[in-house]
């Protein structure tokens, strides 16, 4: 299969890209390294069956160019910062829902078969159902990230239907591990280097949430594609998560001892309750009933994934 992946140079999209290519696939990537690095793909960037294009997909004419060709599309281009959304929605609003727009325009034009796209547990808001299933009701976003996400399903359904564009989403946890260059942990190594007495949390320290390492994700979402491809259905949608969950105070603790550190924990108190900052959802696990039935699971849970990922960015981060 020819493929495309949209913000393929970062975190995610970049571990995609070496599985892809290293099951000898023809991968394209789109990327306007806002977010992304082209180091994470500079392994590939000589080879036959590369094509790197730096672009902007709000620029309808790039969504174009990109989709030229391609039998499968992965749409993983976003803004990855949640917290983002209370200062710029405008920002989210493009990078999330008018590139998606672009992409199924694009799409429909050039024929192209499948998509796959990274949507987000923060779709599901505060849920009230914990583990969260897919068929969770009704669905209500208390960010703008959340929202926006939530808004390019509603499109990519849209389109599905209509246009026969068979696609496929994936509803992540939080995702973690090398190349991660945002997020808790990252957070929480880069403050004990330049502090290693003292930590700040953000919120009170009891926010509990499911990690799952990006090789798994990875793993995963292209796991369960070849399972859609050989049904039936137009549209899907598939929780990744882990089986637990951890606090953000566990996450402190595991950071301090692979780094050696035995720091004072400093808690802001948080907004609404303790969460992090407005919009942060403060529990959040999902059900991976669904994606289990058809024979994946994590090979990793919550605590394993984030002791890994410290390890990794560790070893990176100068």
């Amino acid at each position: 299969m020819r493929v495309l992946v949209t913000g393929g140079a970062g975190f995610i999209g970049s571990h995609l890209v070496d599985r892809l290519m290293e099951q000898g696939y023809d991968v394209r990537v789109v990327d306007d390294l806002s977010a992304g690095d082209l180091k994470n793909i500079e392994r590939w960037l000589n080879s036959e069956n590369f094509e790197f294009i730096k672009g902007d997909l709000r620029d309808l004419e790039v969504a174009e160019e990109a989709v030229k060709g391609a039998e499968v599309v992965f749409h993983l281009a976003a803004n990855p910062e949640v917290r983002i959304g209370a200062q710029s929605p405008e920002l989210l609003y493009e990078t999330n829902v008018l590139i998606t727009y672009n992409l199924l325009e694009a799409m429909k034009k050039e024929k192209v078969k499948y998509l796959v796209f990274t949507s987000s547990s923060t779709v599901y808001g505060d849920a009230k159902i914990i583990p969260t299933p897919e068929d969770y009701a009704p669905l209500e976003p208390i960010s703008v990230y959340g929202g926006a996400k939530l808004a390019a399903e509603a499109l990519i359904s849209g389109y599905a239907h209509t246009f026969d564009i068979r696609s496929l989403v994936f509803r992540l946890a939080n995702i973690i591990g090398e190349r991660s260059n945002h997020g808790v942990i990252y957070d929480f190594i880069n403050k004990l280097k330049a502090d290693p007495n003292r930590l700040e949390i953000l919120g009170d320290g009891t926010q509990r949430k499911s990690y799952l390492h990006v090789s798994d994700t990875v793993e995963g979402m292209l796991y369960l594609f070849e399972k859609f491809i050989e049904e039936e259905k137009v549209y899907d949608v598939y929780n990744l998560g882990s089986d637990d969950w951890i606090t953000v105070r566990e996450i402190a603790e595991i950071v301090s001892k692979e780094m050696g550190l035995n720091p004072e924990f400093y808690f802001t108190g948080g907004v609404d309750g303790g969460r992090g900052w407005k919009g942060d959802v403060k529990f959040m696990r999902l059900s991976i009933e669904k994606a289990k039935s058809k024979g994946w699971k994590p090979k990793m849970n919550s605590y394993e994934a984030v002791r890994r990922t410290v390890q990794e960015l560790l070893r990176t981060l100068k």
